[in-house]
């Protein structure tokens, strides 16, 4: 494994419900996968040559870019795009991307421009953990564009894709029917802690984006994955003996 860690980007795509706690878009990745196989995630995956020159050529962060393109190709839920589209040819973009289409040239044929401005930094993470990879993720934050958006997964891409709260999530992992990397586990405990999108958003701007890097911290005997504790995380521990690292 190279100690480089690799650039990536993902997007907490929140979906508002009335009467109840806002859910956020998960998907499941293939148990082949190199990295956290089989387990739940945000959408997103590596930053690419193409999503660096598309940005460079709309002035969007190349993050941000790839946390779009992800979004869709992995669920079919057209986030991050001007004008709004439908179901189809959300699809129909979602196809496209995954027969390795340039996401520049889909803009172009559809009329569409990305509208970054929906997207919030929301933390980033680069673990040194013995993983099969390491990457450097840029989290990001957006609303759900209006309407009943249902994922569609299109298989080698992930196992299913499902709407769910951060305390559903946390509930499965915690009897042990879904399964959490680190930083997602880290990141669903802070995001539970909010009732609206908007508040969701307001924490990510009232904390500094820095690189989150856990540590090992030994007490009593025992060892923990640790993380700082200014950054809005409610829980910035965890018994290392156990720990899934993906």
């Amino acid at each position: 494994m190279s100690d480089e860690a690799i650039p990536a980007a993902t997007l907490i795509l929140v979906r508002e419900r009335s009467g109840s706690a806002p859910e956020l878009l998960m998907v499941e990745r293939g148990e082949r996968m190199a990295f956290a196989a089989g387990a739940l995630v945000f959408p997103g995956g590596r930053i690419d040559a193409a999503d660096r020159q598309l940005g460079a050529a709309a002035g969007v962060d190349p993050a941000a870019v790839a946390a779009i393109r992800e979004t869709i190709e992995e669920t079919a839920v057209p986030v991050g795009l001007s004008p709004a589209t439908d179901a189809q040819s959300a699809r129909q973009l979602q196809d496209l991307l995954v027969a390795e289409f340039p996401l520049a040239d889909l803009l172009l044929a559809n009329g569409l421009e990305l509208d970054a401005t929906s997207l919030t930094p929301f933390a980033r993470w680069v673990p040194k953990f013995h993983a099969v990879r390491r990457f450097d993720t840029l989290f990001f934050v957006a609303r759900c564009p209006s309407g009943e958006w249902e994922p569609r997964v299109i298989e080698g891409e992930c196992s299913g894709a499902f709407w769910l709260t951060a305390a559903d999530v946390l509930e499965r992992d915690r009897r042990g029917e879904a399964r959490l990397i680190f930083p997602t586990r880290r990141n669903l405990e802070r995001l539970a802690q909010r009732c609206s999108f908007d508040e969701i958003r307001a924490d990510a701007l009232s904390h500094p984006i820095e690189p989150v890097t856990p540590w090992v911290e030994e007490r009593d005997g025992e060892k923990f994955i640790t993380i700082p504790e200014h950054l809005g995380y409610p829980v910035t521990q965890e018994k290392l003996e156990g720990l899934w690292r993906g």
